[in-house]
């Protein structure tokens, strides 16, 4: 299933036979490889010491990689511990990018963009920019940062608006171009850009860092290429591809044949109220074989709710090396033996001119839709659900001296609570696992943005009990000093996205709240209630009628009933988390482990006797290092049985906007390894990109395999 030959096992090699496969013996290789990884490292550090923007200086939102050689494929190679939203897009988009814009008018010097969702993935803030590496006249590789811009134009500042309609409305969207030429600017493309965002003054100075740290990354591989000669470095290249997908093989074939399925909800378009999104995943594994059918997800959403193809796939490696293959690094070589199907027009493969902006939630989607399927094959590996969503927030207005300001993935409740696994209980406060971003740190956002974040404490009883027990849900509030508009993109509160595994229960659904307040100009007034729940407006969330409190039977309140939530000086917003799954059955955790969560606030001395049978006394506010477990009271308690449901109980799914399937052309003939006739041509992504195949639905195995440059996506812009 792979675009080039077949790779025997790495260790059966010996080391003439590997050499001669290579070009280099297995030492320098591997120091090769290292070195590779350490550019990719080396010129995103630059980067974050250098970048003017705060979305990449303090939040970290970008990556840098090392892609190889038109000749190999473009395969990528090495990647910086970034942000691995972007990673499996990489290659491919690399490809496309230099393809269409002409890899024969390439020059060195030259910094070449793209930031078309439909042509490499992501968001059209997302801008990749890829540098060539000449060596003897001949492109040896690429050096690519991809970045996230704070603003591409488009109707809302930042972009992070789910009501957008179109790709138009998205922002300014740059076919592959020259941003550099030689060395020196392209004034033309760096004029339409600044002219078409809110923050030419950020942007400017960092497309001169990025091209410098690009300069830094091709300087360093042209010093290994010089010390170790052409044909190690492509070799060496070669292999550490070859060796990610050799472990990647080695990790499938843990797996027992089977199909299995799974899915998870995003709980509106912004627009319906009555309708969620299904993100739904069927797993088959035959043999060294896997394919990953995205079929029955939901249809393109008609606001930018969407995702594309690449961001699909990318969404299926990350959950696979998470729970496969979590130690080797990530390169395009673990796609080789994975075909992952995604109906043209579903959310997860949304086509031209759809808007493409909030992908990230759909990855989250899919990786707990991944996760859930694979719970049965993985057994005690299993890993429980996460916290669901980013939660965005961005705000924008006046301050009280008229000066603008603006927020943007700082305010919301990005963070928050991972699954249990059976290595141990679930990470409280983490990004999402295809986030790997930093939270800002208070001191840095209060005095660039008015507002003041009052605090962030765990909810007790929010986690998934287990014998591991989930990530607690986290509270979160920040008042604002200055009047202005918010944007608020919640997306997982309808449904429990951390699921238990293993016997573990669903961690608690959480919200958000916004409590209006009036200051004046001395700082005087009306301030919300920071403990105040009846006075809030929902937000989000499942809350009682009444009191507006957190309640999972509760009304359910819809984000997008305002599409702008305006507040006055004073005003504050409240979040709180979903708690994550927990692992094996709660009633099996330890007494004392159980009194440790009541200790420390995550458990309730009446949820440690619900959930857990474990009977504590004392008080934990006034003596927590009083408490005390009732060793009879806790033998009762159990002697009884659980009270809490678990995650085999979890409340039924919610209506959803209609399913996409791919249709599969019947094809006559055989399969030459199975003797099945169940042969069938349809579109896949793998390695290399898209294919057209012909596959045996009974084995997997490929008849025939045809490389096909940009799959289902049919761009307007072809025409020219």
């Amino acid at each position: 299933m792979t675009t080039t030959a077949a790779v025997p096992d790495l260790r059966s090699l010996d080391e003439a036979a590997f050499t001669a496969r290579y070009g280099a013996d297995r030492f320098t290789c591997e120091v090769l490889a290292n070195r590779a990884r350490y550019v990719a490292e080396h010129i995103c550090t630059a980067l974050l010491h250098r970048a003017f923007s705060p979305i990449i200086t303090f939040s970290q939102d970008f990556v840098g990689a090392v892609v190889g050689a038109p000749a190999a494929g473009y395969p990528l190679t090495a990647v910086n511990k970034g942000n691995v939203i972007f990673l499996g897009s990489l290659s491919t988009g690399v490809r496309t990018t230099i393809e269409e814009f002409g890899r024969e008018r390439l020059e060195p010097g030259d910094l070449v963009i793209c930031n078309d969702p439909f042509r490499v993935g992501n968001h059209v803030n997302d801008m990749c920019f890829v540098r060539p590496v000449f060596h003897a006249d001949t492109i040896a590789g690429f050096v690519v940062i991809r970045a996230h811009q704070l603003d591409m134009g488009g109707t809302v500042p930042g972009g992070f608006a789910l009501l957008k309609a179109n790709v138009f409305e998205n922002g300014l969207v740059m076919s592959p171009q020259r941003l550099f030429h030689r060395g020196e600017p392209v004034r033309e493309v760096m004029r339409t850009i600044i002219d078409n965002t809110r923050f030419g003054d950020t942007l400017l100075p960092d497309f001169h860092t990025i091209q410098a740290c690009c300069a830094l990354g091709e300087r360093l591989l042209l010093e290994s290429i010089e010390h170790y000669g052409a044909a190690a470095w492509h070799g060496a290249m070669r292999y550490t591809v070859d060796a990610a997908a050799g472990a990647m093989r080695e990790a499938i074939a843990s797996l027992p044949d089977g199909c299995w399925t799974g899915e998870d909800y995003l709980d509106s378009d912004g627009r319906d109220a009555a309708q969620a999104y299904r993100l739904a995943v069927t797993i088959r594994k035959q043999g060294p074989r896997l394919e990953v059918d995205l079929g029955g997800c939901s249809a393109q959403a008609p606001t930018a709710l969407n995702a594309t193809a690449l961001d699909a796939q990318t969404a299926v490696a990350l959950a696979l090396k998470l729970v496969l293959d979590p130690h080797t690094p990530f390169t395009s070589g673990l796609y080789r033996d994975i075909d992952v199907v995604v109906p043209g027009g579903s959310i997860a493969g949304a086509v031209p001119d759809a808007a493409v902006m909030f992908y990230f939630e759909v990855q989250s989607a899919l990786v707990n839709a991944m996760l859930r399927a694979l719970a049965e094959p993985l057994g005690e590996r299993a890993i429980g659900g996460a916290y669901g969503s980013t939660n965005l927030h961005t705000g924008e207005g006046l301050d009280a001296a008229g000066r603008p300001w603006f927020s943007a993935a700082e305010l919301e409740a990005q963070y928050g609570a991972w699954g249990a696994t059976d290595a141990g209980d679930g990470n409280n406060h983490c990004g999402l696992a295809m986030l790997n971003m930093i939270m800002p740190a208070v001191e840095e956002i209060e005095p660039r943005v008015p507002a003041l974040i009052l605090d962030r404490e765990y909810v007790a009883d929010t986690a998934g009990p287990g014998r591991h027990r989930g990530g607690a849900g986290l509270a979160k509030q920040s008042i604002f000093l200055a009047a202005g508009n918010h944007y608020l993109v919640p997306l997982h509160f309808r449904t429990a996205s951390g699921s238990g595994v293993a016997g573990g229960a669903d961690g608690c659904t959480g919200g958000a709240w916004w409590l209006d307040g009036r200051l004046d100009e001395n700082g005087s007034g009306d301030v919300a209630a920071i403990d105040d729940f009846a006075a809030a407006a929902p937000i989000a969330g499942h809350v009682d009628a009444v009191s507006h409190e957190p309640r999972e039977d509760g009304e359910f309140a819809f984000f997008g009933r305002r599409a702008v939530w305006p507040g006055e000086r004073g005003a504050l917003l409240r979040w709180r988390t979903n708690g994550g799954g927990g692992w094996g059955e709660p009633y099996a955790r330890d007494p004392q482990a159980v009194l440790r969560d009541v200790r420390d606030g995550y458990v309730s001395i009446a949820g440690a006797a619900r959930d857990y049978g474990v009977a504590v006394h004392g008080d934990p506010q006034t003596d927590p290092e009083g408490l005390v477990v009732d060793v009879a009271g806790t033998a009762r308690l159990r002697a009884v049985g659980p009270v809490r449901v678990t995650s085999a109980d979890a409340c039924a799914a919610p209506p959803c906007v209609a399913g996409v399937h791919l249709d599969r052309a019947t094809v006559a003939g055989v399969c030459p390894e199975c003797g099945s006739d169940a042969l069938a041509a349809y579109p896949v992504l793998s390695e290399g990109g898209w294919f057209r195949v012909v596959k045996c639905q009974a084995c997997l195995h490929s008849l025939a395999r045809e490389a096909d440059a940009n799959g289902p996506v049919v761009l307007k812009s072809r025409l020219v």
